[in-house]
Order: C-alpha cells, then sequence, then structure tokens
C-alpha cells in the first residue's frame, strides 16, 4: 500500500462534490467551474504573451481594447473570429475538417479536471491520474492530423505531419519524467504528487527531469523553438491554413489551453501543486497553484522571444539523442535511490 494512503483517505471528496447536492448538481457544478477556468485562463495567458513579449521587444503590446493597457484585446479578437465568413473550400473532406478543431480543443479542456488547486480542490481525483493526463494529452495530435489531411492543401499536410513527428519524437521523455515522479512520490494520483511534497518540492530532486518535461511540453505544445508544424515561412500555418472564423479561434484557444494545462501538470509534477515554501505557509494553496501556473507559462513565452525555430533534423535529434538518454538516466538513478534509502 502506497505510503500516502493515509493522507489520500482523510480528503476523499472535493470541495466542489460538498458544495453540489447528488450526481447530476455536482456534475453539473464541475463542468460550469473546469469551463469558465478554461474559458478565463487562456485569455490571461494570451495577454500576458502580448505585453510580455512587447516588453521583451522594445514596444507597446495592444493598448486600446479595453484603454487599460488593452486589457481585452482577447476578447475582442475573439468577437472578430465570430463576425469572420467561414470558409470551408470546396476540395475538403468537409466533416473532419469541421471536426478537428474540437479534437484539438476537448482534450486541454479534459485536463483541467484532474489538475489539483487543494488537497480538496478539484474536479476529479483518478487514481491513474498521471496515466490519463498524458494520454489525453497526445489525442490533440489526432485533431491536428484531421485538420492537415482533410484541407487538401500541401502545406496543411506538411504541417500535420510534422507534428505527429514531434509527438512520436517528444512523447517518449515527457512519460519517462513523469515515471521519475511516479517513483519518487509512489503514487499515479495527481493529488497524491502533490501531498508528497509536502517537505520539499521534487524539482530539488528531479531537476534533469524537470527540464525534459519542460522541453518534451514545449514540443508537444508546437511553441518555439519547436513551433516547425506552424513556421509560417515555410507552411503559412501548417495545418490550420485553411481555417478562418471561429473553426480557427478554437485552435488558437486550444493553444493557450494547452499552455496552462501543461503548465498545471509541470506545478504539479515538479513544484508541489498547492504545496508553499515553508516560510510563506499563510498564502492560500489555490494563489501558490495559481502563481506557479503563471510562473511557468511565463517561461514558455520568454522560451519564444528568446530562441530561434529549429530545423526539423535538428529537433530530432535533440530528442531521440539527448533527451530520451537523459529521461532513461534519470529514471534509473532515481530507481536507485529509491532502492537505497528504504
Amino acid at each position: 500500500m502506497s505510503p500516502l494512503a493515509p493522507v489520500l483517505a482523510a480528503a476523499p471528496e472535493s470541495f466542489l462534490s460538498r458544495v453540489g447536492g447528488g450526481f447530476f448538481v455536482d456534475l453539473v457544478v464541475k463542468v460550469v467551474v473546469v469551463m469558465v477556468f478554461v474559458l478565463v485562463a487562456p485569455l490571461v495567458i494570451g495577454y500576458m504573451e502580448h505585453k510580455v513579449l512587447a516588453h521583451m521587444q522594445h514596444r507597446l503590446g495592444p493598448m486600446e481594447a479595453g484603454r487599460f493597457h488593452g486589457w481585452a484585446q482577447l476578447v475582442a479578437d475573439g468577437i472578430k473570429f465570430v463576425q469572420k465568413e467561414d470558409i470551408v473550400p470546396a476540395a475538403v473532406d468537409a466533416r473532419v475538417f469541421t471536426l478537428a478543431p474540437a479534437v484539438v480543443l476537448v482534450p486541454y479542456i479534459a485536463l483541467f479536471v484532474v489538475l489539483p488547486f487543494g488537497r480538496t480542490i478539484w474536479a476529479e481525483n483518478f487514481d491513474v491520474g498521471i496515466f490519463y493526463t498524458l494520454a489525453i494529452g497526445s489525442v490533440t495530435v489526432i485533431g491536428t492530423l484531421m485538420a492537415g489531411w482533410s484541407s487538401a492543401n500541401k502545406f496543411a499536410l506538411i504541417g500535420a505531419l510534422r507534428a505527429a513527428a514531434q509527438l512520436i519524437a517528444y512523447e517518449l521523455p515527457l512519460v519517462l519524467a513523469s515515471v521519475a515522479v511516479v517513483m519518487q512520490s509512489g503514487t499515479l494520483s495527481l493529488v497524491g504528487i502533490a501531498e508528497a511534497q509536502h517537505r520539499y518540492w521534487y524539482v530539488l530532486t528531479q531537476p534533469i527531469g524537470a527540464l525534459i518535461f519542460l522541453a518534451a511540453s514545449l514540443a508537444e505544445l508546437t511553441r518555439s523553438p519547436f513551433d516547425m508544424p506552424m513556421a509560417d515561412s515555410e507552411i503559412i500555418a501548417g495545418a490550420y491554413t485553411e481555417y478562418t472564423g471561429l473553426k480557427f479561434a478554437f485552435f488558437l484557444l486550444a493553444e493557450y489551453a494547452g499552455v496552462v494545462a501543461l503548465s498545471g501538470i509541470a506545478a504539479v509534477l515538479f513544484l508541489g501543486a498547492y504545496q508553499p515554501l515553508p516560510f510563506l505557509g499563510f498564502v492560500p494553496g489555490p494563489i501558490w497553484m495559481l502563481a506557479k501556473v503563471a510562473a511557468l507559462s511565463f517561461i514558455v513565452i520568454w522560451f519564444r522571444a528568446t530562441y530561434p525555430r529549429l530545423r526539423e533534423d535538428q529537433l530530432q535529434r535533440f530528442s531521440w539523442i539527448l533527451l530520451v538518454p537523459l529521461a532513461l538516466a534519470d529514471v534509473l538513478a532515481t530507481a536507485v535511490v529509491k532502492v537505497a534509502v528504504r
């Protein structure tokens, strides 16, 4: 039995469940809370990207929408996308073309269901939570492949195939970095992994794993410097070249939702999620979790402003020759230490 079993047994249900009243009421409350977070958090991160990149590149960024420093720019962009014409080229596979944006977005929404913002502040606490997150996060590439294949556009198809190649290359180091954390914590539950870090955060014992997870997450999100599937100077906009209006807005929302979701998972695995620093224990757990997600999202944006795009061969070599061996060594070292300290 896991050493964390007594701890997890003391908090068997979430706060969201206790404020409900029956299965269906609980379900509605959870869905509403998750959807509100999904719709708000990506807008905040998108606005932060506008302003952070503006400061790093010595320019203003959005300043008009909403008056105060352009805070409503992302809202204005959403309204603009709704008003734009939804163009569907004659040669596309219409059903697959229409379904692709949802297949890309929905998995990221599902990831927020298991993110813990406090010991009892979560929608669901699966016993195999880390398996769930890794499996669900991989589904998005199917939507990208659907978008590229159905568009009847060679640039879209190239972008989709690049995205699939990236997933194959970087899913392995992502999983291996997570395996080392699971071995150290002794549980697959995200709440359990967070509770196991009440003394110290795993970034102190798994620094290599944290860096591998961050790099692999950037590649999974196709963010700079791993944005080969979206290389506008080569293939226009990759798999999304033929999309307009609200469908294209869904892809943008999925990108920022992915940044928030994978930053949240990284915060749980390596930064203790809602666990505070010892001398700042008076700060509520949800504030800690939000601060860590914001800090990791800032790093993602910082990478975009700092590093140039990799070539396809460099991208593949970086994973197979460097990240995968490092991740395997990290798992081996964790296993040796785990056995030695028993």
